[in-house]
């Protein structure tokens, strides 16, 4: 009798948990493209690196590291995209000059905005 209540009670309880986990885990993946504009970088494009990521159970996150070459050293910049339906992934070039707009973390410069510079040749 006792088994009857308590085992909904637990598998009710284990459920409202795991929502309350993806609600979460949904609002962190959403917001793993949002950079504050604290600072802006110009560089040349000298390598670019693409991998999507799992971030959460079906959740992907698409990721482009483009190395730039500024004009004192070579910067580490990132750029992250959570995977939707109607996600567009922007195209880099290799020797492109890009300004991009972002804010530092650690090592690595998390930017969501950019605009190509025109060459000065």
């Amino acid at each position: 009798m006792v088994t009857a209540v308590v085992i909904p009670i637990i598998c009710l309880y284990f459920y409202w948990i795991t929502r309350k986990e993806m609600k979460l885990n949904d609002s962190k993946w959403l917001a793993s493209a949002d950079v504050q504009n604290e600072a802006i970088l110009t560089g040349e494009i000298k390598s670019i690196t693409q991998e999507k990521q799992r971030f959460y159970y079906h959740r992907y996150i698409f990721i482009q590291e483009l190395k730039l070459q500024s004009e004192t050293k070579l910067i580490s910049a990132k750029k992250i995209i959570p995977i939707q339906n109607n996600t567009e992934i922007d195209n880099f070039s290799i020797g492109e000059v890009i300004r991009v707009y972002g804010s530092w973390e650690g090592n690595h410069f998390h930017f969501n905005e950019y605009e190509k510079v025109k060459n000065k040749r």
